[in-house]
C-alpha cells in the first residue's frame, strides 16, 4: 500500500509536470504554468507536512523539513521548474527506495512465492490432491519429479536428489535414500517418491522459514535513526549556510539555492537500502536476519556465547573408550553392551549398536527400567547394561564421561564411554571471529567442567562456564561486564531458548534445532554450519560499513554544493538536476551491501 501510494504521487508529478511544460512551451501560457505547478508543490509539501507529522510523533526526526522548505522557498521566488525539478527527485526517489528495497529483498520473497499450497495424497493406490493444511502425520504422500516436498517427512522409497538452495542456501543436489528425512520446501529431483509426513505442514521447516521472513517483514529496520542523528546537524547546518548567504546577498533567491541543493534524500534512502541488501545477502548465504536492528548490533557485539551441546559438537554421542576390568576383551564388552541394549530407544543404545563390529547376539527376557539400564539373557548368563547403580553394588571407578557399564553374570566387566563430536568448523568459526574483532568468546554449557573445558581448549573459546541449567545461561549473560557488551549468544536446543531471547543478539542454529529456539531468536542459520555464525558477523560489519559511507557521501556531496551555491553560482534549476545525481550516487552505492566483498 505505501509503494502503491508513492508511485502514484511519482506518476502524479509526472504528469502535471508535463502539463506544465506544454503549457509553457508549447501553449506560451507561463502564467497558467506557474500555477499548475504552485498548486501541485502546495500539495504535495501539505502531504508531506503530514508524514513528517506521523514520523515524528513516532519518536523520529522528520528529515522531509528540508525538502518542504527547498519546494516552499523556490516556488516563492518564482523558481517554480526548480520546484517541480525537487518534487520529482522526492518522489521519484521514494518510488526508487521502493524499488531497490524489492529488488534487495527478492530471495527472501521467493521463499513466500514457493511456499507448497498442496499435496499428493496416497491411500492404497489411490492418489487425492489435498490442501497443504489437510496434511496429517502418518499421511503417505506422492512427490513427482521436480516438485516441492509439501511437510517435514521420511522417504518411504528412493534414491532421488533433492535440491535444499530454498532452505540451507546449498545449491549442491543432496542425495537422499528410503529411510532419510527431508525437510519441506526442498525440491525433488527426477524421480517420484513416496513420503510419510513426520510433521504437519504449519510445524515443518518451511513453514518455520516463512514465518521467520514475515515477521522481519514485519518489522523494519529500526538502524534508520542512524540517519537520524546526522540528519538533525545536517538540517541545522543546511539552514545556517542558507541563511548567512541570504542575509550577505540580501537575495531570498540564493535562500532557495541553498536549501535546493540540501536535499535529505541521502540520509532518508542510504542506511534503509543498505542494511535491506545486507538482509537479503544473508539470506542468500543461509541466514535469516529477523530485523535491520539485529545487523546493526551483529555489527557491535563484543561477546559471542555459545552453547556446547548440538552447536559447537554435533549433538551426537559416539563411542569414546572401552575399558574392560576383568580378561574380557573389549570387543566382546562391547558386544555384550549392544546386544543387551539392541532393543532399546535410548540415544546411547543406538550408539552402541552403531559402533560395535561383531554380530548381536540374541537377548531374551530383557527389561529396560527407564532412566536406569537393561537387564537381558545372553548366552544363559544374566547382563545388564545401564548406570553404574543399576549394573553392580560394588565401589566401581566411574568414568568422567558420559558411559554406560556392563556386568554379566553378576560381575561387573567394564564400561564403554562416549563423547559428542566436534563439529569439524567449529575451531575454524572461533579463529574467524577472533579475526572479526571478538575478543571474548564463551561457552555456556550444562555438561561437567572437565569435559567442557577439554572442548574449549581446542576450538579455541575464551571462557567457560559449565554445569549450567537453562536460568544459569540467562545468569552469566546478564552479568557480563558492560566491557564485553553487546553479546551474541548461539545455541540450536528448546533449553537455549531463553537465554537466544535474553542475548543483544540470538542466533539460533535452525536446521535440526528447536520451533521455540528458531522463533526467540533474532538470527536462524538455515544450514548446520557453524561458520555461518562468523559469516554473519562479518555481512553484518560490511553492510554497516556501507550503510555509513552511504550517509556520509550523500552529506559531504550536499554540503560542497550548498556552499558553492550560497555565493550564487549554482542557479536553482541546476542545483536540483545535481541533487538528482546525489540521490543516485548514494542509492547506488548503498546497493554494494548486497553483493560479497
Amino acid at each position: 500500500m505505501q509503494q502503491l501510494r508513492e508511485y502514484k504521487r511519482f506518476w502524479f508529478v509526472i504528469v502535471l509536470g508535463a502539463i506544465a511544460l506544454w503549457l509553457q512551451f508549447v501553449n506560451h501560457q507561463a502564467g497558467w504554468a506557474q500555477i499548475l505547478v504552485t498548486v501541485l508543490g502546495v500539495f504535495l509539501a501539505l502531504l508531506m507536512f503530514i508524514d513528517m507529522v506521523k514520523t515524528l510523533r513516532s519518536g523520529k526526526f522528520g528529515v522531509d523539513l528540508l525538502a518542504i522548505t527547498a519546494v516552499i522557498a523556490t516556488l516563492a521566488v518564482s523558481e517554480y521548474w526548480a520546484a517541480l525539478i525537487v518534487l520529482l527527485m522526492l518522489t521519484g526517489g521514494d518510488a526508487l527506495e521502493d524499488f531497490a528495497a524489492r529488488r534487495a529483498n527478492s530471495e527472501l520473497q521467493e521463499l513466500l512465492n514457493n511456499s507448497p499450497q498442496s499435496a499428493h495424497r496416497a491411500v492404497g493406490d489411490d492418489i487425492t490432491d489435498v490442501a497443504i493444511n489437510e496434511v496429517v502425520v502418518g499421511d503417505r504422500l506422492l512427490v513427482r519429479p521436480g516438485e516441492v516436498m509439501p511437510v517435514d517427512g521420511t522417504l518411504l522409497t528412493g534414491p532421488t536428489t533433492v535440491n535444499e538452495s530454498s532452505l540451507t542456501g546449498e545449491a549442491r543436489p543432496i542425495d537422499k535414500r528410503a529411510g532419510e528425512t527431508v525437510m519441506s520446501g526442498s525440491v525433488n529431483g527426477e524421480a517420484s517418491v513416496y513420503l510419510q509426513a513426520d510433521q504437519t505442514a504449519d510445524n515443518s521447516q518451511y513453514q518455520n522459514i516463512v514465518r521467520l521472513v514475515k515477521q522481519a517483514e514485519s518489522q523494519p529496520a529500526k538502524f534508520v535513526r542512524m540517519a537520524d542523528r546526522y540528519a538533525v546537524p545536517f538540517t541545522l547546518l543546511a539552514y545556517v549556510i542558507a541563511g548567512i548567504a541570504w542575509g550577505f546577498s540580501g537575495d531570498p533567491v540564493r535562500f532557495a539555492e541553498v536549501l535546493v541543493v540540501a536535499s535529505p534524500c541521502p540520509l532518508i534512502l542510504a542506511a534503509p537500502i543498505a542494511l535491506i541488501s545486507g538482509m537479503s545477502r544473508a539470506s542468500r548465504n543461509g541466514i535469516i536476519v529477523k530485523t535491520g536492528t539485529t545487523l546493526e548490533k551483529l555489527a557491535q557485539v563484543k561477546t559471542f556465547a555459545f552453547d556446547k551441546t548440538g552447536t559447537i559438537t554435533q549433538g551426537k554421542l559416539v563411542v569414546d573408550q572401552i575399558v574392560p576390568v576383568t580378561a574380557i576383551p573389549k570387543e566382546e564388552l562391547l558386544q555384550l553392551a549392544a546386544s543387551a541394549e539392541q532393543h532399546s530407544g535410548h540415544v546411547l543404545a543406538q550408539s552402541l549398536v552403531a559402533a560395535t563390529t561383531e554380530k548381536l547376539l540374541p537377548a531374551t527376557d530383557v527389561n529396560e527400567t527407564t532412566a536406569q539400564g537393561v537387564q537381558a539373557t545372553i548366552d544363559g548368563q544374566t547382563v545388564r547394561a545401564g548406570k553404574a547403580e543399576f549394573v553392580t553394588d560394588e565401589s566401581i571407578d566411574k568414568a568422567n564421561q558420559t558411559a554406560v557399564y556392563v556386568s554379566a553374570a553378576g560381575i561387573y566387566q567394564g564400561y564403554v564411554s562416549f563423547s559428542d563430536k566436534l563439529r569439524p568448523e567449529a575451531k575454524t568459526t572461533m579463529a574467524d571471529l577472533h579475526r572479526l574483532g571478538v575478543h571474548n568468546l564463551v561457552m555456556i554449557s550444562g555438561d561437567r567442567k572437565p569435559i567442557a573445558k577439554q572442548i574449549a581448549a581446542e576450538v579455541g573459546i575464551d571462557q567457560v562456564h559449565a554445569e549450567c541449567l537453562p536460568a544459569d545461561k540467562i545468569n552469566v549473560l546478564a552479568e557480563l561486564p558492560a566491557d564485553q557488551r553487546p553479546v551474541a549468544m548461539v545455541g540450536d536446543g528448546i533449553n537455549d531458548a531463553p537465554s537466544l531471547a535474553t542475548a543483544d543478539v540470538g542466533i539460533a542454529m535452525g536446521a535440526h534445532g528447536a520451533t521455540a529456539a528458531s522463533e526467540s531468536a533474532d538470527a536462524v542459520v538455515l544450514k548446520d554450519d557453524l561458520t555461518r555464525v562468523s559469516a554473519a558477523r562479518d555481512i553484518a560489519q560490511w553492510t554497516m560499513r556501507i550503510a555509513r559511507q552511504a550517509v556520509l557521501i550523500g552529506i559531504i556531496i550536499c554540503t560542497v554544493l550548498m556552499v558553492i551555491a550560497s555565493f550564487g553560482v549554482i542557479p536553482a534549476i541546476i542545483g536540483a538536476v545535481f541533487q538528482e545525481v546525489v540521490d543516485t550516487v548514494t542509492i547506488l552505492y548503498a546497493l554494494r551491501a548486497r553483493t560479497d566483498r
